[in-house]
């Protein structure tokens, strides 16, 4: 049975939290990550855990604001608190779902309310062993910062997350501290803010979110850079101009497999950038160097940008676009891209970029796009970009968030750069 030595902890635990109310409080039910598992492979499958929606009317803040970094400080001092206290206990294996009676619930609710997901004096209902309404929304917002599906219910990817330890996740907090800074650092009053480990995309405007975004970024083997900068074109109806890295990896072996590749995706190549058109047939792929070449899609349906693309400086000729496979969407685990990130609804995004700038609007856009026609917009009114990687971030509306460390990072002291490449899990 639940012993009262056990109880007591769970209140003293509680207690150590509530003294630390005034830096962070209790989590809400907000949908802010993805990826939903330790083992991030595991993700796919099952209830999406974010959606793309539009947040204007919500006042909530960013993942990276001015005040982030006290945020975050409050969140740390939260969690060694929690860690002084003890910790919180592991939950075993068993049903753990709406109504169910049992010694699991009594560790759960206190596992939740360590964690500032219950009040303090939740223990002392007159069912505690009982999993009620207040686990159920707890439960909710517990799998929403940790980006799952909120399923009310414990199934094994919120267990495994439920039992990492406080310690683990102070650690991570201190990992991400120097990330959270640099992020911030410069930050002007609209900005678009990627996270790589979440997989999402934030349009903010003075620190609060006006859209979110399901994004696609890179897979391990191909990661998305973290890197600052600020957008300067809108291209609609874009080429798309294959890196060297994907015309060796995946172009020139698909053209031997099948040397009508390039007829079906639309591509053009040419002798070096702004040479002659060649023909394919003529170049023996085996023995060249295709880095030579410059391969070109064009625009139409199957280009691999879709309708428009995003367009900033960087060292690493990444951007922002749309694509054709708008299926990957609709999974948690979007980690399939060479290092760009697709976007989810990327109108909305380009519409809130230009503001109405030479009379585009979400009509314009429409047009535009159906057109197939290149046409780009230098931006005048330029939001900041981050990508940025986050396996760990407090708002200043005090909601703590994490995530898994999809590319391996943590203890590494990354913050800015092009991650090495990584099989991974």
């Amino acid at each position: 049975m639940f012993s009262q030595r056990f109880t007591r902890r769970a209140i003293l635990g509680a207690a150590c939290l509530a003294a630390a109310a005034s830096v962070a409080r209790a989590q809400s039910i907000v949908y802010t990550g993805s990826i939903t598992s330790i083992t991030p492979r595991l993700a796919v499958a099952g209830k999406l855990a974010t959606k793309t929606e539009f947040l204007a009317d919500r006042q909530e803040a960013a993942m990276v604001t001015a005040g982030s970094i006290r945020a975050l400080e409050g969140a740390i001092l939260m969690y060694e608190e929690i860690v002084a206290g003890g910790g919180w206990p592991s939950i075993g294996k068993g049903k753990l779902e709406k109504d169910v009676k049992s010694d699991l619930v009594l560790a759960l609710r206190q596992r939740l309310m360590i964690e500032g997901y219950l009040p303090f004096d939740d223990f002392l209902i007159e069912k505690p062993d009982v999993f009620d309404d207040s686990i159920t929304g707890a439960l909710q917002a517990f799998q929403s910062s940790h980006g799952i599906a909120p399923s009310s219910k414990v199934d094994e990817r919120t267990r495994a997350e439920l039992n990492i330890t406080a310690r683990a996740r102070l650690q991570t907090l201190r990992e991400n501290y120097p990330r959270v800074g640099e992020y911030a650092l410069d930050l002007h009053e609209r900005n678009i803010l990627v996270n790589i480990p979440s997989a999402q995309l934030e349009t903010v405007e003075y620190g609060k979110v006006l859209s979110r975004h399901n994004v696609v970024v890179g897979k391990r083997e191909r990661p998305s850079p973290a890197l600052k900068s600020i957008v300067s074109d809108i291209n609609f109806n874009p080429y798309w101009n294959a890196p060297a890295s994907i015309v060796q990896k995946d172009l020139v072996p698909k053209f031997l497999k099948d040397p009508t590749i390039f007829e079906q995706m639309n591509i053009r190549i040419f002798d070096g950038v702004g040479g002659p058109e060649i023909d394919p047939y003529t170049v023996d792929w085996v023995n060249t160097d295709p880095e030579r070449y410059h391969f070109r899609q064009e625009p139409g349906e199957s280009n691999a940008l879709a309708t428009m693309k995003i367009s900033f400086a960087n060292k690493y000729m990444v951007y922002m676009h749309d694509t054709p496979h708008r299926e990957l969407f609709e999974v948690n685990a979007r980690f399939e891209s060479s290092g760009c990130v697709r976007v989810d609804k990327v109108s909305t995004v380009v519409d809130w970029i230009l503001g109405g700038q030479d009379g585009i609007d979400a009509t314009e856009i429409e047009m535009i796009t159906a057109s197939q026609e290149r046409y780009d917009v230098k931006v005048a009114n330029p939001p900041d970009v981050r990508f940025m990687y986050l396996t760990a971030w407090a708002t200043e509306d005090s909601r703590v968030n994490f995530r898994p460390d999809i590319y391996g990072l943590d203890g590494t002291g990354f913050v800015l750069g092009q991650p090495k490449s990584s099989r991974g899990i």
